[in-house]
């Protein structure tokens, strides 16, 4: 009887996330007939493509044994400057596409400075970050979503507006598929590969391990742990890209909500399969659940305050799972 309890939690462990995910699937597709239809699959895909973005930069952080909490910020951070660079200033893809990057890098260099080489724990300096990454993107809108044709303050209209290419990376389809869900599974498979089948991605999970044992066998962790604080903000301002192309203005508060999506997305993906440890695969599955959530109950009309304790519950489930059987493992 002790052998069957245990396998059955173990079948539970490995198995649970994907079941719920087909279950609640079932539930939904019985209340409502149109959930299970190409149509809706598709946009669930497409709501969850931003927050995969996001959900992989902080699964870089977790593996290395790190948090990233100002990803929320850089997302903000890149919607509001993307979508100025065309609104106000009418510039092409080149400057529209880079400054965001280069300011998303900028803030992972900070992070990783901070945490590595000042060694503030990585929470309260990614909080700090938080605050100023915030700060800086409202001050430079000034508190304003960037639309196009907004009024401008010397009472002029602006001159620009969010360009047919930049769109069509949110909005657009191709092969019958919305351009966005096309870039999340190659995101998704690309890394995937780099952290399962590099050299590199293995030392990032070395690193994460022990990090005084991958030290003493020679891997300079402190270099891997810069490249997994960058890789978090570019990520996220990947994210905040696709996200100003998809809703088409630049919200300065857009991350906020991503962030608490994302983390719920990466610690779900811990119990993916047994993985037991942070991975892009799992991350996506659990970005899937949170989707998949979010979808059926907006479709069954439920009041969007009961959401957040839906998705507290998921991922105080999923974590629960995943910490006992670790301890299980540790007893054993």
């Amino acid at each position: 009887m002790e052998g069957k309890k245990f396998s059955l939690f173990d079948f539970i462990y490995k198995y649970g996330t994907v079941a719920v995910i087909v279950i609640v699937m079932g539930l939904f597709s019985l209340t409502n007939p149109y959930f299970f239809t190409y149509d809706n699959i598709t946009d669930i895909l497409r709501s969850i493509s931003i927050v995969t973005f996001v959900a992989i930069g902080v699964t870089f952080s977790l593996i290395v044994g790190g948090f990233d909490l100002s990803v929320g910020s850089t997302v903000s951070l890149a919607t509001v400057v993307s979508a100025s660079m065309m609104v106000w200033y009418e510039q092409g893809a080149f400057v529209t596409l880079v400054v965001p990057i280069v300011l998303s890098l900028i803030v992972g260099l900070i992070n990783a400075f901070l945490v590595v080489k000042i060694r503030i724990p990585d929470l309260l300096a990614t909080l700090a970050m938080l605050y100023i990454v915030n700060g800086l993107h409202m001050t430079y809108s000034k508190g304003y979503s960037i639309y196009a044709n907004m009024p401008m303050e010397d009472g002029s209209m602006a001159p620009g507006k969010f360009q047919e290419w930049f769109l069509w990376l949110g909005q657009g389809k191709l092969f019958s598929l919305p351009v966005p869900v096309i870039l999340t599974f190659l995101l998704v498979a690309v890394t995937h590969v780099y952290l399962s089948y590099t050299r590199q991605g293995r030392m990032l999970y070395m690193t994460g391990g022990n990090l005084e044992a991958a030290r003493l066998s020679g891997i300079p962790v402190n270099r891997y742990r810069t490249l997994a604080y960058v890789l978090s903000a570019l990520f996220a301002g990947l994210g905040g890209m696709l996200l100003a192309a998809r809703i088409g203005t630049g919200q300065v508060n857009s991350g906020g909500s991503l962030l608490m999506d994302a983390v719920a997305a990466a610690f779900v993906g811990f119990s993916v399969f047994g993985a037991g440890k942070p991975n892009v695969f799992g991350t996506f599955v659990g970005a899937i659940l949170i989707g998949v959530l979010l979808n059926g109950m907006t479709m069954l009309n439920l009041p969007y305050y009961a959401y957040d304790i839906i998705k507290g519950t998921v991922l105080a489930l999923a974590l629960a799972v995943t910490y006992y059987q670790l301890r299980r493992k540790r007893n054993a």
